[in-house]
């Protein structure tokens, strides 16, 4: 597995639908790319972080910028 083929997969990864075959490709890179791992500790704090964060707290505006992020995050 490449790092490409890592974050493509992190998603999957951290909410445990990878097949074991993968499973174990994924963890493998890991034991020898400092990148990934670090890419994937970021990962699981955003997730973190973003999975407490109440819409309520957010202004109007930030609202709107998350949402436009994560719209254009698959286009590129």
């Amino acid at each position: 597995m490449n790092c490409k083929e890592l974050v493509e997969l992190v998603t999957e990864y951290l909410e445990g639908k990878l097949p074991a075959v993968e499973t174990d490709r994924f963890e493998q890179h890991l034991s020898t790319c400092v990148g990934c791992t670090n890419y994937l500790a970021q990962m699981r704090q955003t997730v973190h972080v973003v999975g407490s964060v109440k819409k309520d707290a957010l202004t109007t505006q930030q609202w709107q910028d998350l949402l436009k992020i994560f719209r254009d995050w698959k286009k590129d």
